[in-house]
């Protein structure tokens, strides 16, 4: 790729949410790290509650963390500006930058139809942010970021979200076409073929677009195609025909390449097994796992190196009598620790939780889990409900705090090195037990631990493969099943394998001639306009 002061750039959207926009972004990145080119990815805007936090202590959508693990480059603030955490149906925390800014209802943020602010404004205060400030008043700051990865990287591989012909919320858009035609980049959009219906939601969303936005729209990548191209060719054609753009590629259905979804599981989690490594177990036995899948279950990718070890079965579950047959029973983290409770109890899994920590069962809370634990909450910030009850299952008191806790901590578990990174507005006071993590010499850090009931703010410990292990080893042992880790596991490895996976898909069934083209040189002139367009 030719050197420039501005590095070359382009947008991954999608025909809807879900489409693999996320996928496809990663791939790219991959492919063009492992050709030596300098890239980054970037999301203007990200609505999830799955997040990490970078080494500068700011607070990004996990999906971008791992797409700059595919890219092999470091995550920063720069390539998620804003992130929204939904706290409920109508409202969400606006996490600017990657600090917390304020809570806002979604007409607040989109904007009711009126006098359109100054969509060039360069930045926008937590102040105004928090009373009122509309999403298309952030567009100078996500422009700024952009140029700024553009100033530094060969490359920026952009993804949108949703779908970009969402024409109520075009007026406001930063992170689809307004963010496109702010920088200048081509589009490519992708489709799920899967969910059928492809061509006409490839058609219908360039045909909904203003002339100006589908002047950069290049083409189309298809994704999920099970069978025979050679089938699909042909209607290929016939949308080029109509549309005047290319296929960029047909991506065949690939099992377990999902990169930490950024909107959670959306459904009843009932049945949903976490995809695992297809191995038979080390030892005798399997061991099973079920994860309460508790309302606005926030980074559930904690469970992911779990589900990664031979002979663990990851379970989301809803129902007490799930927990029966589990060696190993997780409360997630959570973006409304109160309301999980409230749920926890109405569906009797709290009664369920405290039978099994009663007969020495494991059980583990991570986060807001580790607060759902504890004897008493105090929280006047997150759903303002002031003092609660706990589980009374481990010795500990929580306040929430304004502020909220972002840091990147390493300290030790079990007697082996574990890392992780720490999201939360509550504080806990531990009054009891036994530490969980400490710093090495003899001083806690985090977490407690009475019995069978280990409880951590840390998100990601485990991780950390030889502590993971050594906490596998116990619950098998506490269990009594016969399970036996296996010896080479190791996540990170996966993880990369993972990645290296995604950047196959793109090397190996799409044009990436014809991408890099379009990454160097931007959308090609003369696209043909497709009736209607935008209202």
């Amino acid at each position: 790729m030719t050197n420039s002061r501005k590095g070359g750039g382009l947008l991954v959207a999608g025909t809807t949410s879900d489409a693999g926009k996320s996928v496809v972004t990663a791939g790219i990145c991959r492919w063009l790290a492992r050709k030596g080119v300098s890239v980054a990815p970037f999301k203007a805007q990200n609505m999830s509650l799955n997040s990490f936090v970078t080494l500068e202590g700011a607070e990004i959508g996990r999906a971008q963390a791992m797409q700059a693990a595919a890219a092999r480059v470091e995550p920063t603030a720069l390539m998620n500006p804003v992130l929204l955490k939904p706290g409920s149906d109508r409202s969400s925390q606006v996490v600017l930058l990657g600090k917390p800014v304020g809570e806002l209802t979604a007409s607040r943020y989109f904007g009711r139809p009126g006098p359109a602010a100054n969509p060039r404004s360069d930045a926008v205060s937590p102040e105004k942010t928090q009373y009122g400030g509309r999403q298309e008043e952030l567009l100078g700051t996500v422009a700024a970021c952009l140029e700024e990865l553009r100033g530094t990287y060969d490359a920026v591989i952009c993804e949108g979200a949703g779908s970009p012909a969402e024409i109520n919320l075009r007026r406001t858009d930063i992170v689809n076409m307004g963010l496109a035609r702010a920088a200048g980049l081509p589009a490519v959009v992708v489709g799920d073929i899967d969910r059928g219906g492809v061509f006409a939601s490839f058609f219908g969303t360039t045909a909904l677009l203003a002339a100006e936005d589908q002047a950069l729209v290049a083409g189309y990548l298809v994704n999920k195609f099970r069978g025979d191209v050679a089938l699909l060719e042909p209607g290929l054609e016939m949308l080029r025909g109509l549309t005047g753009r290319p296929t960029y590629g047909v991506l065949p259905y690939a099992h377990g390449l999902g990169i930490d979804e950024e909107d959670g599981l959306r459904v009843s989690l009932r049945g949903t097994v976490r995809e695992s490594v297809v191995a038979p177990p080390h030892g005798e036995d399997v061991l099973r796992v079920a994860v309460a899948a508790v309302p606005l279950m926030s980074n559930f990718t904690d469970v992911d190196a779990l589900a990664a070890e031979p002979g663990v079965v990851v379970r989301f579950v809803d129902r007490p009598e799930e927990l029966a047959d589990a060696d190993l029973v997780v409360l997630p983290g959570t973006r409304g620790t109160v309301r999980a409770l409230e749920w926890l109890r109405e569906r009797g899994i709290a009664d369920a939780v405290a039978r099994r920590a009663a007969e020495g069962r494991p059980v583990l809370g991570v986060c807001g889990g580790f607060q759902m634990l504890g004897e008493r909450i105090e929280d006047e910030v997150e759903s303002r409900a002031g003092a609660v009850d706990g589980l009374g299952l481990l010795p500990v008191r929580v306040r929430f705090a304004v502020e909220k806790t972002l840091a990147r901590p390493v300290g030790e578990a079990l007697g082996e090195r574990v890392s992780g990174y720490e999201i939360h507005h509550g504080v806990a006071q531990v009054t009891g037990g036994d530490g969980f993590i400490s710093d090495g010499g003899g001083n806690a850090l985090d977490g407690c631990r009475v019995g069978s009931v280990w409880g951590t703010h840390w998100h990601g410990s485990l991780e950390s493969d030889r502590f993971r292990r050594a906490f596998l080893r116990w619950v098998a042992d506490a269990a009594g099943r016969r399970f036996v880790p296996a010896p080479g596991t190791s996540f990170g490895v996966l993880r990369e394998e993972q990645l290296d996976r995604l950047g196959d898909l793109i090397e190996e069934h799409a044009d990436t001639g014809a991408l890099l083209r379009l990454i160097e040189e931007g959308a090609p002139a003369g696209l043909p306009f497709l009736p209607p367009g935008a209202p």
